[in-house]
């Protein structure tokens, strides 16, 4: 019977997963296993800090419907805590992975120790030591077991160095298939249920429908087509669901952001709101009045139980999953007619508006104003392109602007707001679609958190194109602050040659300083057959976003 290693049954345990990337950054605790999976056909994308490592696994797990895995030694889990804690609020199913000093030295005072059991678990949903080899496979199982249950999230495993290394006996080890341990969640409303949603449906007048995260993990639109096509309800998407129905559609209003969309921001006059895999969280002003009407009904369905009527009792409330759920309430559907109501003339007459708001915006001045640069880009854009949008200002402009029209192809940060996550997405996002563009909108503040992995881009031929607005601040924020309290703070950045640091690092770099140099400009970076970035000096232009949080501050301390 041949001898294995823990290591081996690693990398078994991912084969078996269907992993071939893994994102990683070397070091003491995790050598062994590198040195063993390095002859398993995996592929290693290994990144400048962990934190970016995790950001394109968490990105990889919520493109490709696959676990995405991370890996580092103990001082790098330290780094990639940050990007758990996104994954968390990104909803993806990731696998986390560290080695340790050996276990019997934990406890003692061992090399680099620290609790990385305790750390993960307030980040994660689940976070184990394995203590022995022979458990391996199980533990891998259960971990993306869990990550994939309910709401996704990152799971966390800990398998010390001398773990790895143990040799035993390939018999004393079984592993059982995917479907064998982890079963397809297709949960089903009961028939009652999804009567009484079509019959809510049937007498509003104003009804919306939401779809977020976990209405996207079907990775798949057409149950959401198929529903809203037959009922005419309007629907706006956010998170996952961003381009699971082309913002092109006729029902279709766009992103989900009041502070964005004019068509959001009417929900405080839906009657009737259909949350699909979307949470009663601050981003909908926990579904209280006045964010939501308080004699609005509201129909909720989601995978996880514990989100139901979580700040707000709700008509219907369906545990399912969601593409599912969408099936039956279709086929309901079908039993009636349906016609078109005044209030999608409503919500279209506020999307005319948010174009002509943005055409006003667009105008050809030095420096520019952000929305000119997306005006120009939105010009050039291909229908496969991939958009990656950063936190702040500037792309605010850009997310208010630019449709979504393919599934998995438009991401933007998560609700917890960590800036920096775009470069390393771009990144993953262009693992997954090697043939199409993938362009990646960041500010100045932003891009400093993750811009070394431009060097990861060129070791790697990941060819993104970056288009960064540099206002020379901490925009949202420093907005913010003159808004509040007249003045910023800690908040002025310099006019940095970021295109130079791309190019110091083996990619291509521009700066664009006049609106007539943009268009020549993007075109080049385009065509550059490298990663690049166009490094764009814009105005210091108040968002809609920051506008409606200083309005929303302003009324909480008036009150």
């Amino acid at each position: 019977m041949a001898r294995v290693t823990g290591s081996h049954l690693i990398g078994q345990a991912l084969k078996l997963e269907g992993v071939t990337n893994v994102f990683t950054l070397a070091g003491d605790h995790i050598l062994p296993v590198l040195d063993v999976m390095a002859d398993q056909d995996f592929r290693f994308i290994d990144t400048r800090h962990e934190q970016a490592a995790v950001h394109m696994a968490d990105a990889w797990g919520r493109i490709t419907g696959q676990v995405g895995v991370s890996m580092y030694t103990t001082p790098g889990f330290a780094n990639a805590i940050p990007g758990l804690t996104n994954a968390m609020h990104s909803e993806s199913p990731l696998l986390s992975i560290a080695g340790c000093a050996d276990l019997s030295e934990l406890g003692r005072g061992a090399m680099q120790e620290i609790d990385q059991v305790g750390m993960a678990t307030p980040v994660a949903k689940g976070s184990f030591l394995v203590h022995d080899a022979r458990r391996i496979p199980d533990f891998i199982a259960r971990a993306v077991r869990l990550a994939f249950s309910g709401r996704h999230g990152p799971v966390h495993l800990t398998i010390p160095i001398d773990v790895q290394e143990q040799e035993l006996d390939e018999k004393e080890v079984a592993f059982y298939q995917p479907d064998e341990y982890r079963p397809r969640e297709s949960a089903l409303a009961h028939p009652e249920q999804v009567r009484q949603a079509i019959a809510l449906l049937r007498e509003a007048r104003r009804p919306l429908a939401i779809a977020g995260d976990a209405a996207g993990y079907s990775r798949s639109g057409e149950a959401l087509r198929r529903f809203i096509e037959t009922t005419r309800v309007p629907v706006l998407t956010e998170g996952q669901a961003r381009g699971l129905i082309s913002d092109d559609h006729p029902y279709a209003f766009g992103f989900f952001e009041r502070g964005l969309n004019r068509a959001a921001s009417k929900v405080r006059e839906a009657d009737l709101v259909l949350l699909l895999g979307r949470k009663q969280d601050y981003t909908i002003g926990f579904c209280r009045p006045p964010n939501v009407a308080a004699d609005a009904k509201i129909i909720q369905i989601d995978p996880a139980s514990a989100e139901i009527g979580r700040n707000r009792g709700v008509a219907v409330g369906i545990v399912g999953d969601v593409a599912s759920v969408l099936e039956q309430l279709a086929q309901e559907a079908a039993a009636y007619t349906w016609r078109e109501s005044p209030w999608l003339e409503e919500l279209r007459a506020a999307r005319a508006a948010q174009a002509e708001w943005a055409e006003s915006l667009a105008r050809p001045e030095t420096p520019m104003h952000a929305m000119f640069v997306y005006k120009t880009l939105e010009s050039m854009l291909h229908p496969d392109d991939c958009l990656v949008f950063d936190g702040g200002d500037f792309c605010h402009f850009g997310r208010s602007l630019l449709p979504a029209r393919l599934p998995q192809h438009w991401f933007y940060v998560s609700s917890l707001g960590m800036l920096g996550s775009s470069v390393p997405t771009a990144l993953a996002a262009k693992v997954a679609y090697p043939d199409s563009r993938v362009i990646m909108c960041t500010g100045d503040g932003a891009f400093g958190f993750n811009g070394m992995e431009f060097d990861t881009a060129v070791r790697h031929g990941l060819n993104i194109v970056a288009v960064l607005g540099n206002d020379a601040a901490w925009g949202i924020d420093r907005q913010i602050q003159l808004g509040l309290y007249g003045r910023p703070v800690a908040t002025d950045l310099l006019q940095t040659r970021y295109d130079q640091v791309v190019e110091g690092l083996g990619g291509y770099g521009e700066l664009v300083e006049r609106p007539e140099e943009l268009k020549p400009a993007l075109e080049r970076a385009f065509a550059a057959g490298k990663p690049a970035l166009v490094n764009v000096v814009v105005q210091r232009a108040i968002s809609p976003r920051a506008e409606a949080a200083i309005a929303r501050r302003k009324a909480a301390a008036k009150g």
